[in-house]
């Protein structure tokens, strides 16, 4: 694998470049969902005494964390966005100058959700769920996790830059170091391997702590000596508040998308945790969540290829060819999620038996959430690829529509009305309906062709026309 070239985004086959961006990105995912799968997994395997609220506390916790961080990092599209576009029109300056300043963005951002996020937790965690067994375990996971944010918040600038330039393979990299140690330390903290105490949950939290620290270092260095086509400088790192002005006006919408999804999520998370089998439900939705992740391995990966696609496209003024990557992403992401589907569909008995042998309650719930849960996932591709395409010309209204409408306007509604009757079954079926409904509002958004127009206004060009430039700047 190696770096995508500008030329090759700007007259390349769609499909082969789309997979050749996107490959990485898929690796470094589903390295990021074995990490998460391994703690599950590790903490499915205490004694029994432990298992069930240990994965239920962290099932309690992944929302609330995602909540504290989603709204920073909503910025970092506007990173993509800026140094893709100027990228496509072959301007170094600025997109080296962008990159450090989405950069300094978000690690003083990462700083301050840190210590916030210190202070807010309990309160959220033991809003979620009645059960304190549950909250307790997930405020002491929370606790080590947010000392890491700031670390977490570097690897994402440094993933986005890159990105944008073309290069996922770097990241693909540094996330395969990275994770790979994470999944191995994670049994010696659980539970107390060799010379290393037994921790449990906290752990887990270490082991992630730890390995995002050395992430970030690695991130740093790479962007400091320039050798990943971006380079950094100290003088660029200084805060200037109108490329900070326009970092925020271009991500606002991304962020607000971002954190009302989160809080979406912290608050079905909450449905889920006050069922009177909230144990039982929280387990099986969170085992069953992080195999759904396997499917959005691939969504993410064609996703962010499509964001880049589209950015160095209309940053070159190649509007008809971005239109043209804009199609052939969508029904790709749709017809994938299909067929991902149907495979989950035929293994999801087995996917529960070997994350918590023995609870009978906990895999029966969960193969009826994936039963039902799965039916909407095709949606949810759909969902995926539109977005990329208004993340890549810099319109982040229209997702940010869409995802509030998706989690605010009809996920929990649906689900909170329908659990009234159904239970659990209902939360299962409100979840799938706004994937349904959601995809279909925001590919009708598509049609009206706002994404077009970039946020550089560049020169509508031929292909041609636009590597002539290229080669002359």
């Amino acid at each position: 694998m190696r770096k995508v070239l500008r030329e090759e985004i700007l007259t390349g086959n769609p499909i082969r470049i789309m997979f050749q961006l996107g490959l990485p990105i898929m690796i470094t995912q589903i390295l990021f969902t074995f990490y998460n799968m391994a703690d599950t997994f590790w903490l499915g395997h205490l004694p029994p005494t432990e298992s069930g609220s240990a994965v239920a506390g962290l099932q309690v916790a992944f929302p609330i964390i995602w909540f504290l961080i989603s709204f920073t990092l909503g910025f970092g599209f506007a990173g993509i966005a800026l140094v893709s576009q100027y990228t496509g029109a072959n301007d170094q300056k600025n997109a080296n100058r962008a990159a450090s300043q989405v950069l300094a963005f978000l690690t003083l951002a990462g700083i301050v959700v840190s210590v916030i996020g210190f202070f807010i937790m309990p309160a959220v965690a033991r809003f979620i769920t009645n059960a304190r067994n549950v909250s307790d375990t997930a405020i002491k996971y929370m606790r080590v996790y947010v000392i890491g944010v700031p670390f977490l918040f570097i690897s994402a600038a440094f993933q986005n830059i890159l990105s944008a330039k073309g290069d996922n393979v770097t990241p693909m990299e540094v996330s395969l170091i990275t994770n790979t140690l994470n999944i191995i330390l994670d049994p010696f903290l659980i539970f107390g391997w060799w010379i290393f105490p037994r921790l449990t949950v906290v752990g887990a939290a270490i082991a992630t702590v730890f390995t995002e620290a050395i992430a970030a270092i690695i991130a740093i260095y790479f962007l400091m000596k320039g050798t990943k086509g971006v380079k950094i400088s100290l003088s660029d790192l200084k805060i200037d508040l109108q490329w900070f002005s326009r970092i925020f006006k271009i991500g606002f919408p991304a962020a607000v998308g971002n954190s009302g999804t989160s809080l979406g999520f912290v608050v079905l998370t909450a449905l889920i945790g006050r069922l009177p089998n909230a144990e039982i439900a929280l387990s099986a939705y969170g085992i069953g969540d992080r195999a759904i992740h396997i499917i959005f391995v691939v969504v993410e990966g064609i996703g962010a290829a499509i964001v880049t696609m589209i950015g160095q496209n209309l940053g070159a003024g190649l509007i008809d060819r971005a239109e043209e990557i804009a199609k052939a992403g969508i029904k790709l992401e749709f017809v994938i999620t299909l067929i991902e589907s149907a495979l989950i569909f035929a293994i999801r008995n087995a996917i529960f038996i070997i994350f918590i042998p023995g609870n009978i309650a906990v895999i029966q719930e969960g193969s009826k959430f994936l039963t039902i849960f799965i039916l909407g996932l095709p949606f949810f591709g759909l969902f995926s690829a539109i977005s990329g395409v208004f993340r890549g010309s810099g319109h982040n209204v229209e997702p940010m529509v869409g995802d509030l409408l998706r989690l605010w306007g009809l996920r929990l509604p649906l689900s909170y009305i329908l659990s009234r009757y159904f239970g659990s079954t209902g939360i299962w079926w409100g979840m799938t309906l706004s994937n349904v409904i959601a995809a279909l509002v925001l590919y009708v958004f598509f049609t009206f062709g706002k994404w077009k127009v970039p946020i550089i206004k560049p020169e509508k060009l031929t292909v041609e026309e636009s590597l002539i430039v290229g080669e002359h700047e």
